[in-house]
Parts: structure tokens; sequence; C-alpha cells
């Protein structure tokens, strides 16, 4: 899993074999970090961060095509790429139309001739496409800057992997969780970047050797950028509780579920910090939520389309951090606009008995909700695992479903995890920042 995220993003030199096994920690004397995540399912040829020389964009020559109103590159490689003329006015790179220090656009779009033509179009010395506009505007472009954007679908389908990384691993049962030092994810940029990049494409990674105690949460939100806040405040306290407020603060069973479908952006990341663990009961349950929508898109179409098309109610009324009245309307799985899988928000005990369906839909939604609850509870699909003081586990929101055994309470709490959020925008942020970072220094 690492391996196939590290070669994409940084271009490793990796083969791999085909049995899957788990993430493990070894130590390797080769690099900062005191551990690194291997995958032993994959045998590594150089190590995961020798980059490859990748050959320099150059270019043969260039051409207009008025009619078309392309600028077209050809390529030393016999390749060839379309830019329209608009765009290449848009994005021009000169001070006056782009700031450099913020990486922002400055041209207003109210100042751009969306019909524009161009004057002049020359191959530089330096490898540059240099462009005058009707207006005698100039515009240069780098080689591998154009290179980058190009407009074919695969370089499209490229840069969205290189920007998103959408690629995921989909597992059942069978999963075998990684796993990272806790210590090493906060003190080494090559230990994050692979504890972010599992997180995206596995959904679920475990970190070990947390001290044990509160507000070691705050710690591993800072090392991404910040944490997300809610009506139950930066990080909260999940055992059991006397006049609870959440499902999630009493002894018993949790069914599957995602977090928070009562807003209407729920959030994508979760932390969970085993501070104490019960001797009897508490075993956790994840499934990958959207290998299971995948089951049912195979075994049954129709309830897949009723629930990614019909909106449900949520509800969370209560008092924590403040007092609260949240009401949502999700579909129970949201697709991106392209149709590929973006969320699931299913959370049962929060879901309203408000139902804004018309009568007769009422009874085809149950059972196709029925069908896919099904699906997540069948043993082909759960992993249990019990948690450990000093664990952290970090996991998808959007895409893993969690639950929880019933355990044995007392006098004392026997159990306790420490809870906390974070946001996608804020993870993928980091994701890049440290690709980028650890690009830059090798």
């Amino acid at each position: 899993m690492w391996a196939s995220v590290a070669k994409r993003l940084l271009r490793s030199k990796v083969q791999f074999s085909v049995a899957y096994t788990s993430l493990i920690v070894q130590r390797n004397k080769c690099f900062p970090c005191s551990s690194l995540l291997y995958l032993s399912r994959w045998q590594h040829s150089a190590p995961v961060f020798e980059q490859t020389c990748s050959p320099e964009a150059m270019i043969r020559n260039v051409e207009t095509l008025d009619a078309e109103r392309f600028v077209c590159v050809h390529w030393e490689d016999g390749g060839h790429s379309l830019y329209p003329y608009v765009w290449l006015r848009d994005n021009c790179q000169c001070p006056q139309c782009f700031l450099h220090s913020a990486k922002a656009r400055k041209l207003p779009i109210e100042n751009l001739d969306v019909d524009t033509g161009l004057r002049n179009v020359d191959l530089t010395d330096a490898n540059k496409v240099s462009i005058t506009w009707p207006d005698d505007h100039k515009s240069e472009f780098e080689a591998k800057w154009l290179k980058k954007r190009c407009f074919s679908e695969e370089s499209r389908a490229e840069m969205q992997e290189e920007l998103f990384l959408q690629e995921r691993f989909y597992w059942g049962s069978d999963l075998k969780i990684p796993t990272m030092s806790y210590e090493d994810v906060l003190r080494c940029d090559k230990a994050a970047f692979k504890w972010l990049s599992t997180l995206r494409e596995v959904g679920i990674v475990l970190l070990e050797g947390a001290p044990i105690k509160q507000g070691e949460l705050i710690r591993l939100g800072r090392r991404i950028g910040y944490m997300r806040h809610t009506f139950y405040g930066y990080t909260w306290q999940v055992q059991d509780k006397a006049d609870a407020n959440n499902v999630a603060y009493t002894s018993g069973k949790l069914s599957l579920h995602t977090d928070y479908p009562a807003l209407q952006y729920p959030p994508g990341v979760q932390f969970l910090h085993c501070l104490k663990q019960a001797e009897s009961g508490g075993e956790s349950e994840v499934v990958d939520g959207f290998h299971v929508c995948n089951q049912l898109r195979k075994e049954d179409q129709k309830a897949l389309d009723i629930l990614t098309s019909k909106q449900i109610d949520f509800t969370d009324t209560g008092v924590d951090y403040c007092d609260f009245s949240l009401q949502s309307k999700q579909r129970i799985v949201e697709l991106h606009p392209n149709g590929d899988l973006l969320r699931i928000n299913f959370n049962n005990a929060t879901r309203d008995s408000v139902l804004n369906l018309p009568v007769e839909e009422v009874q085809p939604f149950y059972d196709s909700l029925k069908k896919f609850v099904n699906l997540m509870n069948h043993p082909k699909n759960t992993y249990y695992y019990k948690m450990k003081p000093g664990q952290v586990v970090t996991f998808d929101n959007w895409r893993i479903l969690h639950g929880r055994k019933s355990y044995e309470s007392g006098a004392n709490i026997s159990r306790h995890l420490e809870g906390s959020y974070l946001d996608w925008d804020v993870v993928m942020s980091r994701l890049r920042a440290l690709k980028n970072k650890l690009q830059n220094s090798s």
C-alpha cells in the first residue's frame, strides 16, 4: 500500500509481489526515522525514497492552429499537446498577471478576452514557449509546466491522482491494519508522509506508543495542521457516563456507523486514543464502506441507486461544549459528480424519524438500507480488533464505518478513549506539503 503511494508521489524504484500481509514497523539505520513502514506484501529493490531521474520535458517545435484556437506543442518524445488560447492567456505567469509569492492569479476574469487571438508564438533558446498577444502583452511558459498541464485524458488523470490521491485499496475481514510508531509520525517527515498516504489509500492506520494521557491528540492534530472543533469540543472523552448525551458514552454495543452525519459537512478523519481498555468486551469493529458499496452495486444496483439519490434527515440535540440542535439532509451514499464514491453518511442513532419521502418510496428505501447494512455486517466484510492503552487508531470517517462490542462497566471508569476530528482538506494539505518538502530535499 505505502510502496504504491510512494512510487506515484515520489517516483520510487519499487517492485511488487502479490501476497497481502500487514504493514509492519522495522528498524532501518539508513534513514533518520527510528522506524519505517514496510509491506511484506511487496519486496523493495531500493529504498522507498530513492528517486529516479525523470527526463526533462523538451520541446521540438510549436505551431498555432488558428481555426481551433490552439497552440500545439510538439515534444521531443514524439507526442504533442494542445493548449487553448484563452487558457494560456488566463494563466500567464508574468508578474503583472500572477503573484508568485502567493502562487495566485492576479489577472481579473473581467479583463480576460475569452475570444483572444495571438500575434506570435516562438520557442525560445531556453526551451520556453513565448507568446505575444494582440495587445502586445507577452507570456512565457516553461516546458515542464506546460507538460504537467497537458489536456490529454491520460495527463489529466495523472494530475488528478497526484493532487487528490484517489486510488483506494479495498479490504474485508482479512485486513491487517497498517501500523506505525506514534513518535516517528510526530518527528519524522518521511514517517508522517507514509502515515497520511496510507490513511488516504487504505482508510485506516494504527499508531503505537503514544503516551497514556489526555491531550496527546492535540499534539497529533498540530502535526497535520488544526483540528475540527465540533459541539463536543476539540477532543471528547468516550467513556460510560450517566445521562449520556451520545450513545457512544454508554457501555452498550455500538452498531457500525460514520460519525456526525447530522453535520452538513461531516468530519473527514477521526482519531481515537486508547487510555484505558475494558477487561471484558469493548472490541472495536471496522468495515470498508466503499468496498461494501461496490458489492451492493454488483448485487443490487437499484438498491444502491436509492441510497445515492434519496436525501435522509439526521438530527443531534443536546448540551456539551455548548447546547446544540443539529439537522441535516444526507444521501446514505454520496457520489462525486463523476460517479465515484465520495462519502458514506450513516449513523442509525441520529437518523431522524422525520423522513421526507413520498409514502410509496418509504418501503423501497428501508429495503435498500437493510441490504446495505446486512452487507456491512457480513463476516467477510467486518474486521475486529481490541485497542490497547497507548494506541491511536486513525481512520477515514467518510469511508470507514466503525462500531464497538459492549463491555462491562462498574463504579469506576473501565474503558476510556479520547477522540478528535480533522477535515480532509487539512489532511490533504499536509500530505501535499510533506510531499513537496521531501521531493525538494532529495
